[in-house]
């Protein structure tokens, strides 16, 4: 079985976040208005030096931007909101613990946009099992499926 299988690419991987993003719960999602989400290998140096991060794997994703609880119409243009995945950290990761790679790039979109808006621990955990409620224990995306 491993013989053929291989990590997703930057684009596999994105397909698959946006995926998990649509079958959160539309609550969840309406906090995103106009969010977008992009993947890439690896933190920029800006951002790992911002972030104080010892190592380009100490990051799985990042949150910029403004959330929608936080504009004003007083603001002039903002930048988009934006989830940014790091696709080998988050392989890394996956690779030393039993969680499918669904759940843990659920789990990071969930985190960077919930800690951007202010939500607790709790609350994201009932976003997480809110969504696995819906979709199943296990997040099954086509990404994935055409890898097994």
């Amino acid at each position: 079985m491993w013989t053929t299988l291989k990590a997703p690419s930057l684009a596999e991987m994105e397909s698959m976040a946006h995926e998990i993003f649509e079958a959160l719960p539309a609550r969840f999602r309406e906090l995103c208005e106009g969010l977008i989400i992009r993947v890439d290998d690896f933190p920029t140096d800006d951002v790992l030096d911002e972030m104080n991060a010892e190592s380009e794997f100490d990051l799985l994703g990042l949150f910029q931007g403004t959330g929608v609880p936080f504009r004003s119409h007083d603001d002039i243009a903002l930048l988009p909101n934006m989830v940014w995945l790091y696709r080998r950290p988050i392989l890394d990761y996956w690779a030393e613990h039993e969680e499918a790679l669904g759940n843990v790039v659920r789990h990071v979109l969930i985190h960077e946009i919930g800690h951007h808006f202010g939500l607790s621990d709790d609350d994201m955990a009932e976003i997480e099992a809110d969504a696995e409620a819906e979709t199943g224990t296990e997040v099954a995306t086509e990404a994935e499926s055409e890898t097994e």
